[in-house]
């Protein structure tokens, strides 16, 4: 008995149906692409450039409540309260401004933001096959990445703050309405330009707008999941157990959002390239070998260096022939 009989079945009939074939093609090319590792790196770089960010807020937050009595109960009669350890600090009275503080915050941040851009470049690139002898080369890569964090860390503050009227739900069910409609849009074009930015240029934008739609939808749920998270599991902890809630639910939230971003690249992939149906075993089908041969091509490091790719025939018992032109072998 074959157990792997029912794999096998499932295989056959996700390869003759695109609604099952595209969704296993991005799964399938997401794994050959280390997807979990572009991830990883995306989120590794993200979560780091939180802290730098914290340090900014606090500082600037401690220069306005210096000798300011109003803003002073402004902030213990808002959610920043909430926060641990800053919280208590609040409470306390004994929240400072430090300039050397604040100006290691925004290098720290820049730095740390950079490593988020970069590492987000690195997986497009991937992603789309681009070898490495194409990509920008050293001071040009920093150069875009800089643009790249001014355009989107501003982007993002805003979704974040209208998520936060969604969750929040100040002001009612119009304003909780009109948050998910800001908070939609931003996110689309916060996702049109980080597209946009990472993908290659010989990508018509039209085969950008399947995984900038996706990560779209998907983000602004992981954002409304995120806020509720801090809402109702961090708010209700206390000091010792709330941080470690906040840290886990932080690098959770950041990673996930990762892989929405990498998985919505890899869907505009796929479409583009036709890279479907893809077999879950050998690859047999021309959309197997074509991804295959795209990712070996990736280390191409000169102009003086071509990698070729050949494959052997498929087992006689695949029911689905390969298509190669008369007189050459498939190359993929």
């Amino acid at each position: 008995m074959d157990i792997l009989a029912p794999i096998k079945a499932f295989d056959r009939l996700q390869r003759r149906h695109r609604t099952l074939a595209v969704p296993m093609a991005v799964i399938k090319k997401f794994a050959d692409d280390q997807g979990g590792n572009l991830s990883a790196l995306i989120a590794y770089y993200g979560f780091f450039s939180l802290f730098p960010l914290l340090l900014v807020f606090v500082t600037g937050l401690g220069f306005v409540l210096d000798g300011n009595p109003s803003a002073q109960h402004a902030v213990l009669n808002s959610a920043l309260k909430d926060i641990p350890i800053v919280g208590d600090q609040i409470k306390a009275g004994s929240l400072t401004g430090s300039t050397p503080a604040l100006v290691i915050g925004l290098v720290g941040a820049v730095l740390s933001g950079l490593g988020v851009t970069l590492a987000a470049q690195t997986a497009f690139q991937r992603v789309h096959g681009i070898p490495h002898r194409e990509r920008p080369d050293f001071l040009f890569s920093r150069l875009r990445g800089l643009g790249l964090l001014a355009v989107l860390g501003t982007l993002q503050v805003v979704s974040t703050v209208a998520s936060g009227l969604v969750t929040g739900g100040f002001g009612g069910p119009l304003l909780v309405v009109a948050g998910i409609a800001v908070s939609l849009a931003t996110n689309m074009v916060l996702f049109v330009a980080a597209f946009r930015l990472l993908t290659d240029g010989d990508v018509p934008n039209r085969d950008l707008w399947p995984g900038i739609i996706s990560a779209t939808l998907l983000w602004t749920g992981l954002q409304a999941v995120g806020g509720a998270y801090i809402g109702h599991v961090v708010k209700g902890a206390g000091a010792t157990y709330g941080t470690f809630a906040t840290v886990i639910g932080l690098l959770t939230w950041i990673f996930l959002g990762a892989r929405i971003v990498v998985y919505s690249a890899e869907l505009n992939s796929v479409l583009s390239g036709h890279l479907w149906p893809r077999s879950l075993f050998d690859p047999v089908e021309p959309a197997d070998r074509r991804a295959l041969s795209t990712l070996a091509k990736i280390e191409e490091r000169s102009d003086l260096q071509h990698v070729a790719v050949t494959f052997d025939d498929p087992p006689h018992d695949e029911q689905l022939q390969l298509p190669t032109e008369p007189g050459r072998r498939d190359d993929g």
